[in-house]
């Protein structure tokens, strides 16, 4: 059975953006290419990538310019796997949204993700926005988890987790920049 992976950037305070959804905080520590690497290696296990609508269309014309138009770009790996993968985006709203390989869900995320988990293939990646990975994480759908701390804290934000969650700690690897990597693994409570 595939796995769910969920890879996201969060503040030391625990927020994955902004309340207005902003990111800029990403940027403040210096590139790291450990970090980089690491980021490429987790999206080379995966063939699917999952992803909220609000989150989507940004996304999209962000990674297919690099892709496309920015060969010498440090990011272009990174452009070129995502381009090429398998996205699905979750929407209660669209029905259709322009992308390569970007297909538009609008049934039971639960029925949809244990049906892709069955699929063969690589594993399954799962990116953002915060609302859509709260719901994934809410269902139980997560098996693991890959959260980059980054050495900054926002005050108020959007977070991932709606309440009691135990992970457990499978690994951690820091980065230059600051920034930890931190890959938890699900505790079914019982």
């Amino acid at each position: 059975m595939r796995k769910l992976k969920l890879q996201m950037q969060m503040t030391i305070d625990g927020f994955v953006s902004g309340p207005n959804g902003e990111q800029d905080w990403v940027w403040l520590s210096p590139p790291d290419e450990v970090g980089f690497q690491k980021i490429v290696e987790l999206a080379e296990t995966s063939d699917t990538l999952l992803l909220g609508r609000k989150m989507t269309r940004q996304f999209i014309d962000h990674w297919e310019n690099v892709a496309d138009n920015l060969p010498d770009n440090p990011t272009n790996t990174l452009a070129k796997l995502i381009v090429d993968m398998r996205k699905i985006t979750f929407s209660h709203t669209e029905t259709s949204i322009a992308g390569r390989n970007l297909e538009v869900e609008n049934r039971d995320l639960t029925t949809i993700v244990e049906g892709l988990k069955k699929e063969s293939g690589k594993d399954i990646l799962a990116y953002g926005g915060a609302d859509f990975v709260s719901s994934l994480i809410d269902q139980d759908l997560i098996d693991e988890y890959y959260i980059i701390v980054n050495p900054v804290a926002i005050g108020k934000g959007l977070p991932i987790f709606n309440g009691r969650k135990v992970l457990k700690l499978e690994s951690s690897t820091p980065f230059k920049s600051g920034k930890v990597l931190n890959k938890y693994l699900p505790v079914r409570e019982s």
